[in-house]
Formats: C-alpha cells, sequence, structure tokens
C-alpha cells in the first residue's frame, strides 16, 4: 500500500508518526506545500484550484494508492472535488469534535483552528452532528500553524497570546475539552496542555491515521517497497536542521519541486 500524505506544511507528520505506528509496514510519500504556506488565510477559490493542480500532479506522477489530505483547511476546501476528479480514496481530516464533545462533562467546548476551517459549513455541520447540545466557541488562530512550524525546528515557542482569546470569549471560562482543527496543533499539545491543565485538548492525528487503515484494508500490497520521500515544493533554507528531524519520521530523502520537476537535496 502506497500513500501519499499531503499537507501545507509538517502538520501531517503527526499523522504519518500515527499511522507508521498502527501499520509500519505502509509505504508513505509524504508532500508538503511549503511553497504556498499558510493555507488558513488563504480564500477559498484561489486555495481550491491550487490544492486541485499540485495534488493532480503528484497523483499522476506517484500512482499512489490513496490519498490522506492531513490538513484540516485542505480537506473543508478541497475534498468533494478531489473526489470527484480521481478515482481513488481520499482520507480527509476534520476537527475532532465527536469526541471532544463525547468527553465534555460541561457541554461547553472549543474549537481551534484556522480561519478558513472555523468558517467553513462543513465545521457546522460536524457540530449539529456530533454536538448539538454543546455550547460552542471557536478561534480562528492566524498564527498557531507557523509557531508549530517554529517548534518542529527546535525553536522555543510562546503560544499563550495566540491561546488565549479562545477563552475570554463570555462563559468559555467553562470550556473542558477543545478540538484541535488543524494538524500542525499536533506539536504544539504539551503547551496547550501547560497552559490549560484542566481541558482536555483533542488531536485529530490518531482518528484521521485510524480511518485511513480502515479505508485502506482491502487494498493490495505494495508489490516493490520504496525508500520513503519527502517532498517539498519549495526548497528548504534549514534543510540541515530539518534533515535530522525529518528522518525520525521516516523520511532519510528530501526533495522539493512540484511532481515531474523534482529534485533531490
Amino acid at each position: 500500500m502506497h500513500l501519499l500524505v499531503f499537507d501545507s506544511g509538517i502538520g501531517g507528520l503527526g499523522v504519518v508518526r500515527e499511522i507508521r505506528r498502527l501499520q509500519p509496514r505502509a509505504r508513505i510519500t509524504y508532500l508538503a506545500d511549503n511553497g504556498f504556506f499558510p493555507y488558513g488565510e488563504k480564500p477559498d477559490a484561489v486555495l481550491l484550484a491550487h490544492i486541485m493542480r499540485l495534488l493532480g500532479g503528484a497523483i499522476a506522477a506517484l500512482a499512489p494508492d490513496a490519498v490522506v489530505v492531513a490538513c484540516n483547511t485542505a480537506s473543508t476546501i478541497a475534498l468533494a472535488a478531489l473526489r470527484a476528479a480521481h478515482p481513488l480514496p481520499f482520507i480527509g481530516c476534520v476537527p475532532p469534535v465527536k469526541p471532544a464533545a463525547a468527553a465534555s462533562k460541561t457541554r461547553v467546548l472549543g474549537i481551534l483552528a484556522t480561519a478558513a476551517t472555523v468558517r467553513r459549513a462543513y465545521l457546522r455541520a460536524l457540530i449539529g452532528d456530533f454536538a448539538p447540545d454543546c455550547e460552542i466557541h471557536s478561534l480562528g488562530a492566524p498564527t498557531l500553524a507557523e509557531l508549530a512550524e517554529r517548534k518542529f525546528r527546535g525553536q522555543a515557542v510562546d503560544v499563550a497570546s495566540a491561546v488565549a482569546p479562545l477563552f475570554m470569549q463570555p462563559g468559555a471560562a467553562r470550556i473542558d475539552a477543545v478540538a484541535l482543527g488543524c494538524t500542525h496543533y499536533t506539536f504544539l499539545h504539551p503547551e496547550l496542555e501547560a497552559l490549560y491543565p484542566h481541558v482536555q485538548w483533542f488531536d485529530p492525528a490518531l482518528p484521521v491515521a485510524r480511518r485511513t487503515l480502515a479505508v485502506t484494508q482491502n487494498l493490495p500490497p505494495t508489490q516493490a517497497p520504496a525508500a520513503p520521500v519527502a517532498w517539498f515544493t519549495m526548497k528548504l533554507p534549514d534543510l540541515e536542521i530539518m534533515r535530522p528531524r525529518l528522518a525520525a519520521f521516516g523520511f532519510a530523502e528530501i526533495r522539493h519541486g512540484t511532481p515531474g520537476g523534482l529534485e533531490r537535496f
């Protein structure tokens, strides 16, 4: 089974980690669109056209068995169009509203995501389906994904000012569960728990990994395993910092460019 895991940056690596833990034999290629990062503040129409071109080229060049769109923003904007355009399984990523609602005792939930995810009708539908009796407080946080990128590179980060507006909303002091609506936030989980230890923080990485394996369980095994490759659409300026960090997720080979015109670092 060859999975193409796609994200705007390093966020999808949390999903990769969980897939490898659950299915160590899976062949995974990672595609990070760092050349167009961040996604969360860009217009929907621009993102949709860009994602369709990028993933269309990647699918043609790589012929994966399935694609994991490990990005909440991309999933809410492009998943339906991708499924209509390509005859292979797509696994998307949505805010984990369902487990957060199931765990909440106060019935007051927080949703921390990008601005694009917060404004989408898809999120409202999730809330209607899985948390109709809950009071919801949402925050589109424009800086958290960038902070996650910095932390991944070993830099110290302070997330307090980015997250505080969620809990400053009227009634939000009773929040006891927060759904993280961006895979980048996986890497900020320790900081969030340290700031608000009374809150349960729900990470999308494991649910997406479980869903991926459920969807792909009947696919034939990959006949010729290949070395895992991490691709970046823009050359990494901090390659020597990133190389060991990517290797820890199973990617010793790093390339940049777009499918069909890739170069090896």
